[in-house]
């Protein structure tokens, strides 16, 4: 299939696909450019591109924030982006759910693991909530919505003790009620609609420089 698009001679081909490394593997067999738009549970460059810009245009700078994703580790490639792009730019990451979806792993590569949002939300800058994704889980990882929602829903109460300019974030789609709460969501600590206005603009840049990699006269 790649290799019939690419004989329509386009600059680049944009893909997502449920088996990580697809993007990687079409790239080593077409001469196009290859844009990675979510690959299984590996990677979402774009999304974590989004979501640093996001915080750089609300905080001015990623050095020295501490940064919580929240959620379901486990199966997000928008937790894998953020991660490696935050790192890179100084910020203090950590990674937090049950045990079912966050593996210690993530230590050996300095990020912090946390299974409490309670004992982290004091220190947060910023919370990324992720969605629960059951159609990728082979069994439930938690024994229902409600008992997640208790822990780690953030909500009016938890709101009451983070810090007064906390970034509430979420890639989307939402669970409302289950990783967050109406109130939050569209409060005034939430930069959700942000995020999808830079998508928008992150997205286009990158079209914009693989058309200008591909077309070297291309003005910059």
């Amino acid at each position: 299939t790649a290799k019939n698009i690419e004989a329509m001679n386009v600059d680049a081909i944009v893909v997502r696909h449920r088996t990580p490394g697809t993007p990687h593997l079409l790239a080593q067999n077409v001469e196009c450019c290859v844009v990675n738009a979510g690959d299984g549970a590996h990677e979402h460059p774009t999304q974590g591109l989004l979501d640093i810009m996001t915080i750089r245009e609300q905080r001015g700078q990623i050095e020295g924030l501490t940064v919580a994703l929240v959620g379901d580790i486990a199966h997000s490639r928008t937790a894998r982006s953020n991660i490696w792009g935050l790192q890179k730019l100084g910020a203090h990451v950590i990674v937090c759910g049950p045990s079912t979806l966050v593996s210690r792993h993530w230590e050996k590569l300095g990020v912090e693991v946390a299974y409490s949002l309670d004992a982290i939300l004091p220190r947060c800058d910023v919370l990324n909530l992720l969605r629960i994704q059951f159609e990728r889980q082979l069994m439930r990882p938690f024994p229902s919505v409600r008992e997640y929602a208790l822990l780690y829903a953030m909500n009016g109460e938890r709101m009451t003790r983070a810090k007064k300019n906390i970034l509430i974030m979420a890639p989307g789609p939402i669970n409302r009620g289950a990783e967050i709460t109406p109130e939050v969501a569209d409060g005034p600590h939430s930069v959700i609609l942000h995020q999808v206005t830079n998508g928008l603009a992150i997205r286009m840049a990158v079209l914009w420089l693989t058309y200008c990699a591909a077309n070297t006269g291309a003005p910059s």
